[in-house]
């Protein structure tokens, strides 16, 4: 309740000046105000926040926001689409009881809101997350089982494994937009078949995974920690498949790849597994490569004239924030280079010697 000098909850009266109202202009929407006010009650005893500051970057559908409460800033996530976030929430929860994802403060599964710990980031580098990147996905795979995919749509590369009618019309919708060449098309597809004849698709061996880690920007360094953020996409997965999307962007050859499997596995990776990373990197390439040419390309072919880059320079500079994916063009050479990178890793003698031992480990010979 209010009264002459101020706002009274509970046992404290707030003058005016102490936060911003909430039923003035505010980037929040007008329709959000009150869940706002119940969360901010609920978590902080408080009618208001001191700041608001909306935060852009990065592809989500979510309002983002930093707010200031009482001095302390946090984390404002409101949800814009009708799915029900009660798994997105119950994944970020337990991340952050394991010390993964940033400290919940509130979560409303009714009005699709959660406010959390805000993370003051600084640049991570490369090398420094080689170092520190497959500690926390291994402590991320070793949580008690998120739920599974059943209840979600699959927006990871672990889709195009589950043959049906989603990935047939998947498969169609990109060769009849005919971006890239016929031959290139019949290339990329194949390869499809053949991946996905040998690769293993055990519910059994399924563990706690992001499955959104090919955006840089949810992975946080605040100097001393690392942080995981947005769970949106969480659910039980193949472990393989964060630790591919992960690899494209900071792991540079292949003794890195050894060096960063034996720190994520306790012990050197053996053939098998060394095999089973190398093709699920090339599942990550054929996903990545349809999805972004299909959303970039706005239905016409590819323009091979348009800016070049190596898959190596490219990632790195996407590590580096030095660009989002935000615009077509941006969003197909991404869809380019890791086009270009499944072409060029599929004629090597590792491709076929990774088919062979994974098939004859999982009786598909």
């Amino acid at each position: 309740m209010q009264n002459e000098t101020g706002f009274r909850l509970g046992s404290r009266v707030y003058q005016p000046s102490d936060f911003v109202c909430l039923w003035e202009d505010s980037v929040i929407p007008q329709e959000k105000m009150a869940a706002v006010t119940r969360g901010l009650s609920e978590a902080f005893g408080a009618p208001g926040f001191n700041d608001v500051l909306a935060l852009t970057r990065g592809r989500s559908s979510a309002l983002v926001f930093r707010i200031v409460v009482r001095g302390t800033p946090y984390l404002l996530r409101i949800i814009m689409r009708a799915d029900d976030p009660t798994r997105h929430f119950a994944c970020m929860r337990a991340a952050a009881e394991a010390g993964l994802a940033p400290r919940v403060r509130y979560t409303s599964v009714d009005d699709r809101i959660s406010i959390t710990d805000f993370v003051e980031a600084i640049p991570f580098s490369r090398t420094e997350a080689l170092l520190r990147m497959p500690a926390m996905l291994r402590a991320l795979h070793a949580l008690p089982p998120f739920a599974g995919v059943e209840d979600h749509l699959n927006t990871t590369c672990m889709f195009l494994m589950n043959p049906g009618p989603a990935v047939d019309r998947f498969i169609t919708r990109f060769q009849s937009a005919n971006i890239v060449s016929t031959a290139e098309c019949a290339e990329l597809l194949a390869r499809h078949a053949e991946v996905s004849a040998a690769y293993p698709r055990d519910a059994a061996a399924m563990v706690s995974s992001h499955n959104d880690l090919f955006k840089p920007d949810n992975i946080l360094f605040d100097g001393d920690r690392v942080w995981l953020v947005d769970w949106e996409a969480a659910f039980r997965n193949d472990r393989y498949a964060d630790l591919a999307v992960l690899a494209n962007l900071i792991v540079a050859d292949e003794a890195e790849e050894r060096a960063y499997l034996e720190a994520y596995l306790g012990q050197p990776a053996d053939e098998y597994q060394l095999a089973r990373f190398f093709l699920m990197r090339q599942i990550t390439h054929i996903f990545y490569a349809m999805v972004f040419l299909t959303l970039g390309s706005s239905g016409k072919p590819l323009d091979r004239s348009a800016e070049r880059l190596g898959f190596a320079d490219f990632n790195r500079q996407f590590w580096a924030g030095e660009f989002d994916l935000e615009e077509s063009e941006r969003k197909t050479l991404y869809g380019r280079v890791h086009l270009e990178r499944l072409l060029h890793d599929v004629q090597q003698p590792r491709f076929n010697e990774a088919l062979r031992i994974v098939s004859a480990r999982n009786g598909r010979t």
